[in-house]
């Protein structure tokens, strides 16, 4: 709670600026996404800043050149999306839960940068969700799904992900780019306001023709088991040093 009020009040003019510009873009019917996605880059990394949070970002290079595909994170708090944010050199919509969606500032976001609401209790709701989200991706569109469909509370430990997350990737035939977040958890449920670093990596791509012979549950497993592999490499890493 002490670094989301940190960053309340250490941006509070700015954030009346940005949240007042997001506001007139989720309301445009011809919406500029790149537009809107440079905005709300600026006004993340001024954020982490504020609260005081440093980012180590690896493998920017094995994102794909062309737009199309879906990053696939771990999923550890509010966090995630601020350093995707502030860190992706491309412009992407994401899917967020129904839970989340109605929280101000969030839903102007969603709306402004073309994102998705899922409802996970309803069935055919989430369907049709997946069936945007395809359409998106197949006009060259970048989406951003956590898999795991809620934020882990072990830390830096994964849940399982669900291998439906996974549809929209094999109906759309893109590449699929696994991404590991490691102590994105601290900066909103630790107490205090002492500096820290959330590391971000993006693991090289899986084109289709290396999962189009797989089920779901079989990308789900090997997305987790990459993702799961960089951060106990990064961890063991550290404990060395």
């Amino acid at each position: 709670m002490g670094r989301i009020l940190l960053i309340v009040f250490g941006t509070f003019y700015r954030t009346i600026y940005y949240f007042t510009k997001i506001l007139i873009y989720s309301h445009q019917k011809n919406k500029d996404y790149d537009k809107t996605f440079q905005l709300i880059k600026k006004a993340s990394i001024n954020s982490i800043k504020t609260a005081r949070v440093s980012m180590e970002v690896e493998g920017l290079e094995n994102i794909p050149k062309e737009d199309g595909f879906i990053y696939y994170p771990n999923h550890q708090g509010l966090f995630d999306v601020l350093m995707f944010f502030a860190s992706s050199p491309r412009c992407f919509s994401f899917v967020i839960k129904k839970e989340a969606s109605k929280v101000i500032l969030l839903k102007q976001i969603i709306a402004a940068t073309g994102s998705l609401v899922m409802d996970r209790k309803d069935l055919r709701q989430s369907v049709k969700v997946i069936e945007e989200m395809i359409v998106a991706v197949k006009a060259k569109r970048n989406f951003l799904i956590f898999a795991e469909g809620t934020r882990s509370k072990n830390g830096n430990q994964l849940l399982d992900f669900k291998a439906g997350s996974f549809k929209a990737a094999m109906r759309s035939e893109c590449p699929i780019v696994p991404c590991a977040l490691i102590d994105s958890y601290r900066p909103f449920d630790e107490k205090g306001i002492k500096p820290l670093t959330v590391k971000l990596i993006y693991l090289p791509a899986i084109p289709y023709e290396e999962y189009k012979n797989c089920k779901s549950n079989e990308i789900a497993l090997m997305v987790k088991g990459r993702i799961e592999k960089a951060i106990a490499e990064t961890l063991d890493k550290e404990k060395t040093l």
